[in-house]
């Protein structure tokens, strides 16, 4: 029996992963840290999971060092998912990123090193966003780090900061950077889910700027498995490593908004092109070499698959996120002083 920790453990990758963990490992017990911001959902907790005995839930924010250091000391693993994790939202507030996301990383790095004896590994999920566009195409592990938006900084902080305590302290880190994420409970803010969710009520489909920004599409189980292969390798293959959880397969914002209007039915008169924002990424595509070479995993299920799936699960949950479409668009200036909604 082993005891898991996973911080964020109510957000979008977060409560998938304790879905998978729980069903896959069933002599295993989980523990959930979340402070239950805005995208943090406890019913995104099947009942199954939040009645069980092998699962705990604590509310609580990843920077309170008591709460942090209690849990760790309990824990066998530690997967670090919290983090405030929107661009757009990183641009007219962006001073909780930077307190969340590098703070409460350093806040769970150094409960990691005081249960340096007990805790076997540490996952800090990073982000492909602290890439920045890409300079050359498939971006490897070794890809400079030029973050283009506040949310990227902070997340580019609180990924060389694991790595340093990796450095200096020889911790059992292990950093991933998925690429761009699919599937259910994702927030709508969120393109995808964002895109659904319109099409499902006729109504417009925005678009930034002409919609060719290109990013990597893995759905969410595919991410899953491989954070399970990850903690499951050998200590001595991935401590102190970098690995890109991506597709290798990228495909533009304007196509993903026709796949998903054909697939349910809509016209296409419904995409409206809005202006393009702030800190835009415009070409992200993962290399998945390292990843395949060390850890020997394969490609994830065809983007269209995973998207079909993805769509029939907001048609038949309607309920859970009727309760967040206020929070689908974010109001932000733009550099020559106009409002949009992003």
């Amino acid at each position: 029996m082993r005891t898991i920790l996973v911080t964020g453990g109510a957000g979008f990758i977060g409560s998938n992963f304790v879905e998978y963990w729980f069903n896959k490992y069933a002599d295993d017990r989980i523990i959930v840290l979340d402070a239950l911001t805005y995208a943090g959902n406890p019913d995104n907790f099947p009942e199954g999971i939040r009645n069980s005995d092998r699962f705990e839930f604590w509310y609580g924010n990843v920077t309170n060092d008591e709460l942090v250091n209690n849990l760790v000391s309990r824990a066998d693993i530690v997967v670090h998912f919290a983090a405030e994790s929107h661009v757009a939202r990183s641009i007219f507030d962006n001073k909780i990123f930077y307190i969340t996301d590098v703070i409460g990383t350093q806040t769970v790095a150094n409960a990691v090193l005081k249960n340096y004896k007990t805790v076997e590994r540490f996952i800090h999920v990073s982000t492909s966003e602290v890439y920045g566009t890409a300079l050359s195409k498939p971006m490897t592990e070794d890809h400079p780090l030029n973050p283009m938006s506040p949310y990227a900084s902070a997340k580019a902080g609180a990924d060389r900061l694991v790595y340093s305590y990796w450095a200096t302290y020889d911790i059992p880190a292990v950093i991933v950077r998925p690429f761009n994420q699919y599937g259910p409970r994702q927030h709508l803010e969120k393109v995808i889910p964002r895109f659904i969710t319109s099409a499902l009520k006729n109504e417009a489909l925005t678009v930034h700027g002409n919609g060719s920004a290109r990013r990597d599409w893995l759905y969410v189980d595919d991410t899953c498995e491989r954070l399970d292969i990850i903690i499951n390798a050998p200590l001595g293959k991935v401590k102190g490593e970098v690995f890109n959880i991506g597709s290798g397969f990228d495909l533009d914002i304007l196509s993903i908004a026709r796949m998903i209007l054909k697939i349910t039915g809509r016209q296409e008169s419904l995409i409206t092109f809005i202006g393009d924002r702030p800190g835009q990424v415009q070409n992200h595509v993962s290399s998945t070499g390292k990843a395949a070479e060390v850890l020997g995993i394969k490609p994830g299920r065809p983007f269209e698959e995973g998207l079909i799936t993805t769509i029939e699960w907001y048609k038949n949950n309607e309920e859970w996120w009727r309760k967040i479409e206020w929070m689908k668009h974010i109001r932000i200036m733009t550099k020559s002083g106009e409002i949009e909604l992003h």
